[in-house]
């Protein structure tokens, strides 16, 4: 959030939130930042978090709006080191083991107090699953934790450049020892780490197991339940009695200042006065009563509150208009193949660091030039986007390819 990093259209502010939550006061805040300091224009990320864009000379009047809303970092040189994802469902899903918002907040303090964390990249980042139905299971992490029981013991499973709906974990370490355990790899990582070793996955994992001094026990019997496909959207009960959670999409991740305004209002009302963001870049709205009342709100503010709307299914990044990098306009782009009905979850790339796709999407549509994309279809048998099935595609055609193509048969 102190860093302003400058793009085509702007400067960028990346509000990093605590397990993506934001208190209604606080969404006003970022929301008045926007509109008086910068282009208007907010984004959910795939993170979890919030970022405005567009900012131009007035940064330092924005940086300290946040500030006062108790936005920022508790230790300034710790600010890029705050990415710690929690499932949005934390502390209210049936399905958890444990609420996960206690050690995450312990987590949080040693990256931010720790002065020899402040070495990691401002791209280091953990995950701390606690069996939620609603979890992002698929978005790799530098070190992942997720808690599983064993003999009537709930253990976390973890492991290292991975993700747990998807990896096997590498050993596992009792729930009081969580964050032991994340202090030891870290501290193994920074011992280790060579200045261009800047992630996990650059470092051979046996080499830093042995450096841990902490008990280490097997993981046997771990086994990470799949994530609800469609619990992002719409509304579900909490373990709470009488009380349910609304979650919806943010088209194309860009929300304005009135939406959030709005949401906001909708926390206020008819919740806990907190909102929280969500990795499919979506907002969630804990502990209401009327769900219903909710919901129809959301979508006369512009949110996509169900997932037969096309734009629910799609993601794509800045592209041409605020990238210098990106070869088409994407988010246009993206609103003409959602007019075009088809029904596969598609991810638009402006250029191929796919900025805005944590994980391989079904469909990825890479941008060859404005308004034209190579088509790939996901294959675990093919690494990056997966299958490339055509080139140099107008949208139209992508459309019409898709439409004549079952989801079923990308959806691996």
């Amino acid at each position: 959030m102190l860093r302003i990093v400058q793009a085509l259209d702007g400067g960028i502010c990346r509000i990093k939130l605590a397990g993506g939550s934001i208190s209604a006061a606080q969404a006003h805040a970022v929301a008045d930042a926007a509109q008086a300091y910068a282009g208007g224009v907010i984004e959910a990320t795939n993170r979890a978090n919030l970022q405005i864009r567009g900012i131009g000379v007035e940064q330092d009047a924005l940086i300290a709006r946040l500030l006062a809303a108790d936005l920022g970092p508790s230790n300034a040189a710790g600010d890029d080191v705050r990415n710690l994802m929690l499932s949005p469902s934390a502390g209210i899903d049936p399905q958890m083991l444990f609420d996960t918002r206690p050690l995450a907040e312990q987590i949080l303090a040693t990256l931010q107090n720790h002065p020899r964390f402040h070495e990691l990249s401002a791209k280091f980042a953990v995950q701390l699953d606690g069996g939620e139905a609603l979890a992002m299971l698929e978005h790799h992490h530098d070190l992942w934790l997720s808690a599983f029981v064993r003999n009537g013991q709930t253990l976390l499973a973890f492991g290292l450049a991975g993700c747990p709906g998807l990896d096997a974990p590498l050993a596992a370490v009792p729930l009081e020892q969580g964050h032991a355990l994340v202090v030891a790899v870290l501290e193994a990582f920074l011992d280790l780490a060579t200045p261009e070793q800047t992630r996990m996955r650059h470092l051979a994992v046996d080499k830093l197991l042995s450096r841990l001094s902490l008990p280490l026990l097997p993981a046997d019997g771990f086994q990470r339940p799949p994530s609800g496909a469609l619990l992002h959207l719409g509304s579900y009960p909490q373990s709470q009695k009488n009380q349910f959670y609304v979650a919806a999409i943010v088209p194309l991740g860009r929300l304005d200042s009135t939406m959030l305004r709005g949401v906001a209002q909708l926390a206020n009302e008819h919740g806990d006065g907190t909102l929280r963001f969500t990795p499919w870049q979506g907002v969630l709205l804990p502990n209401v009563e009327k769900p219903h009342a909710v919901t129809q709100r959301l979508g006369q503010l512009g949110f996509l509150c169900t997932p037969d709307q096309p734009l629910a299914r799609m993601t794509a990044c800045t592209g041409s208009s605020g990238c210098v990098k990106a070869l088409a306009d994407t988010k246009v782009d993206a609103v003409r193949l959602a007019s075009l009905q088809t029904e596969h979850e598609v991810h638009l790339s402006g250029c191929p660091r796919s900025c805005a796709a944590a994980h391989t999407a079904p469909v990825t549509l890479l941008a060859v030039s404005p308004g034209h994309y190579d088509l790939y279809f996901r294959d675990a048998a093919h690494p990056g986007f997966g299958r490339l099935h055509a080139r140099t595609l107008s949208i139209e055609a992508a459309g019409a390819l898709l439409r004549a193509r079952p989801r079923s048969n990308t959806d691996d």
